[in-house]
């Protein structure tokens, strides 16, 4: 099972606090943390966070600030826990931009998969170029286009194809989700929807949205 998460409102919960926004960093941290741990023991396979979506996206700075504070707090205090777990972490975006912007992250390339890891956790903050190959090949009239695709995209990200389709995708963030890529990893996903900010989503959240997918899977 590939569960997918818009990890949204890290920014807005801070603000409501009247604090800076990278003192979400923590709270968020710990959130994802609880949410893989949970993820490994109920058996996903593929877990994916879309976090700032690309750096284009017209975010407001303090946002894509306190993305990035939730990250880098994971990657430095909470990635190493789950290795116990066999967790495989792979940090998918642009390594120029991340290695200026998530320090933590250069430990984390697109290519650092563990090898009979039980979850695959893909931390998804640039995908710009995933959008830009499959439009390419959208208006190709090449007969190979496809498999020139698959072969750009291994490239681009050798764990999106291994990953698959989403089968589940949660929104956080009070359902909204500001980004400018197409997400086509998720056209056949259930939508579950959270009324909440991803600092306050809770592991009750996630078996709730588990349990929405496995209904609708098993509907008639």
């Amino acid at each position: 099972m590939h569960v997918a998460i818009i990890m949204n409102g890290n920014g807005e919960w801070a603000g409501r606090r009247g604090l800076p926004p990278t003192t979400s960093g923590a709270a968020g941290a710990t959130a994802l943390r609880d949410v893989v741990t949970l993820a490994v023991e109920a058996g996903v396979r593929t877990l994916t966070f879309y976090a700032i979506c690309t750096p284009s996206s017209g975010r407001h700075p303090h946002e894509i600030s306190a993305d990035l504070a939730v990250l880098e707090s994971f990657l430095s205090d909470h990635a190493c826990d789950h290795a116990a777990q066999s967790v495989g972490i792979a940090v998918i975006g642009a390594r120029k931009w991340l290695d200026d912007t998530l320090p933590a992250a250069s430990a984390y390339g697109s290519r650092c998969r563990a090898s009979g890891a039980r979850l695959q956790l893909r931390l998804v903050i640039d995908y710009l170029a995933h959008d830009s190959a499959l439009l390419d090949a959208w208006h190709s009239a090449d007969p190979h286009a496809l498999e020139k695709l698959r072969r750009q995209l291994n490239d681009i990200d050798p764990t999106v194809l291994p990953a698959g389709a989403a089968d589940l995708l949660i929104r956080t963030g009070m359902g909204r989700c500001h980004g400018d890529f197409m997400l086509w990893e998720l056209a056949y996903a259930t939508m579950h929807n959270v009324e909440r900010l991803w600092p306050d989503f809770t592991v009750h959240d996630f078996r709730a949205a588990l349990a929405t997918h496995t209904r609708a899977t098993s509907l008639p």
